[in-house]
C-alpha cells in the first residue's frame, strides 16, 4: 500500500476545441505532473470528465496514459457510476495489465440507502481484478458513504483498500480513522484539508491542484507524511487563495484554466460545463505567477 502513501493527482481530459481528446495535452500533462514528483496518478475520476466521454475514447485515454507513464509512477483507474450491472460489464471487458487499483465513485443520482451502496460495492469486490478504492463525494453523487458503511466494507473485503473521502465530515473523518483496519488507507479528496488530515491520520491525498502546482503541492503533503508540519504550513498557506479560485467557478474548469496559462494544455470542456469567467481566469493566472516567483 505504500504505491499509494503521498500525492496522487486526477488528472483531467484535455480536449481541442472541436470537443474531441487532445491526446499530445494528455502526454504533456503526465509528463508535467509526473516531473513535479507526485507519487502516483488516477485516470478518468471526476476530474477527467468521464461522465463525457464514451467507452472508445475511455479505452483510449486509458492505453495512452500507460504508454506516456511508462511505469514512471502507479497508476489508478476511475471505474464507477450509478448502474451497478454496467460496472460489472466495464469490469470484466478492463484489460487491468498495467494499472495498480480502481477508484470507485459511489452511486450517483439513484440515491441509494447504506444499504444499497454496501451491496454496490459488494458485487464490485466480487468481480474487480484490481484493488478497491471507494470514492465517497456527497456533493456530486447527492448522496453519502456514512463512516458505518465504509468501515463495514472495510472490513468484510479484502481487497477493498481504501477511500477517497471527500464529504468535508470531520465527524465521519474522525470516525473511519479511529475504526478502520490497520492497513485501510484513508486518502483526502479535498485539496484544502490535506494538511489537517494527514495530522489525524490520512496517508495523503488524491489532488485536483496537483495537476497544476504538482511539485509544491507534492512537497507540502510530504513533509506532513513526515511529520515536519512546521516547515509544511507555510506552503499550505501559500496555496490557500490559488485552491479557493480553482474551485470557485466549478471543477475541472477552473484547473484547466491554470494548465492552459502554465501552457500544459488547453482549457476546453465539453458541455454542459463551460469556461470560467476572464475575471476568475485573470486571477488564477495572477496567483500562479505569484506561486512560481515564492
Amino acid at each position: 500500500m505504500n504505491k499509494f502513501l503521498g500525492t496522487g493527482v486526477a488528472m483531467v481530459t484535455p480536449f481541442h476545441a472541436d470537443g474531441t481528446v487532445d491526446y499530445q495535452g494528455l502526454e504533456n500533462l503526465i509528463n508535467h505532473i509526473i516531473k513535479g514528483g507526485v507519487e502516483y496518478i488516477v485516470s478518468l475520476g471526476t476530474t477527467g470528465e468521464s461522465a463525457t466521454l464514451n467507452e472508445s475514447e475511455r479505452k483510449a485515454i486509458m492505453e495512452l496514459t500507460l504508454e506516456a507513464v511508462n511505469h514512471r509512477v502507479p497508476v489508478i483507474a476511475g471505474i464507477g457510476g450509478n448502474d451497478t450491472q454496467e460496472v460489472i460489464n466495464t469490469l470484466k471487458n478492463f484489460d487491468s495489465r498495467g494499472f495498480e487499483a480502481i477508484l470507485s465513485v459511489s452511486p450517483y443520482y439513484n440515491k441509494p440507502t447504506q444499504r444499497g451502496i454496501y451491496e454496490h460495492y459488494k458485487v464490485i469486490a466480487g468481480e474487480s481484478p484490481l484493488p478497491i478504492m471507494l470514492y465517497n463525494v456527497p456533493s456530486r453523487t447527492g448522496s453519502n458513504i456514512a463512516a458505518e458503511t465504509t468501515l463495514r466494507l472495510a472490513h468484510d473485503f479484502k481487497n477493498i483498500i481504501g477511500i477517497k473521502e471527500a464529504s468535508s465530515n470531520f465527524d465521519q473523518f474522525n470516525e473511519i480513522m479511529r475504526d478502520k483496519p490497520k492497513d485501510f488507507l484513508f486518502i483526502s479528496g479535498d485539496d484544502p484539508v490535506t494538511l489537517p488530515l494527514i495530522a489525524m491520520g490520512s496517508m495523503g491525498i488524491i489532488s485536483v491542484i496537483g495537476n497544476a502546482i504538482p511539485q509544491l503541492f507534492s512537497t507540502m503533503v510530504r513533509l506532513c507524511l513526515n511529520g515536519n508540519f512546521a516547515e509544511a504550513r507555510p506552503l499550505h498557506y501559500r496555496m490557500i487563495e490559488f485552491t479557493k479560485l480553482i474551485f470557485s467557478e466549478g471543477n475541472p474548469a477552473g484547473i484547466k484554466a491554470a494548465l492552459k496559462h502554465l501552457g500544459v494544455c488547453e482549457d476546453y470542456l465539453r458541455l454542459p460545463l463551460v469556461h470560467i469567467s476572464k475575471d476568475l481566469s485573470d486571477k488564477i493566472a495572477k496567483e500562479l505567477t505569484k506561486l512560481e516567483m515564492n
